[in-house]
């Protein structure tokens, strides 16, 4: 599952299983080392959603700056996950096509999005004004800029700890996750079998 064991029985890390259970069936692999710092994982998702909040991110929104950053981080878990979860809003070519990098069915704005993401991902020392001016043209604000920004953020630091910990992709994935996101997802750590 992970490099490191579950840790001992606490009704905090209960709950994390729990949640998982009533929403998913099974508790993922990923959970079981959040289950170390239950606190630090709720602190974590209530700061992105406090993060998206100027931005109002629909699912679509939400999946296309997931994917696109998990992509480029080469992050398999979150690419699964939050690649069926864009197929769910879109379709999945256009899902696949944001996890390879072509956003083939996204919007201007949703493509500047997208390669904002990337560009954080990738090298986010690498960034200059003319990118951010890119967003700015699509319509988006200083403030959305900064919320795009912090949630891409947060959500490296979360593939982060998940990926350096090695935490494989769940096996449920092979069922769930539609074919073209399965084999758009050449990258990371491969598919568990828990």
């Amino acid at each position: 599952m992970t490099f490191i064991d579950p840790p001992d029985p606490t009704p905090d890390a209960q709950r994390l299983y729990d949640d998982d259970v009533a929403e998913l069936g099974y508790v993922m692999n990923l959970t079981h080392l959040w289950a170390h710092q239950p606190g630090s994982f709720d602190a974590l998702f209530a700061l992105l959603e406090r993060a998206g909040e100027p931005l109002a991110l629909d699912r679509r929104r939400r999946g296309i700056l997931v994917a696109a950053c998990a992509s480029t981080l080469g992050d398999a878990y979150c690419s699964l996950a939050w690649g069926s979860r864009l197929a769910a809003a879109s379709d999945d070519d256009t899902a696949a096509s944001v996890l390879r990098g072509g956003d083939h069915g996204l919007t201007a704005a949703e493509r500047a999005m997208a390669g904002w993401a990337r560009a954080v991902a990738r090298d986010p020392n690498a960034t200059v004004r003319t990118d951010v001016q890119v967003l700015r043209d699509h319509g988006f604000g200083d403030a959305e800029i900064f919320a795009i920004t912090l949630f891409v953020a947060l959500r490296l630091a979360f593939s982060t700890v998940n990926d350096a910990l090695g935490a494989h992709p769940d096996s449920a994935f092979r069922g769930t996750a539609p074919a073209p996101v399965q084999s758009a997802v050449t990258y990371g750590r491969p598919v568990g079998t828990t």
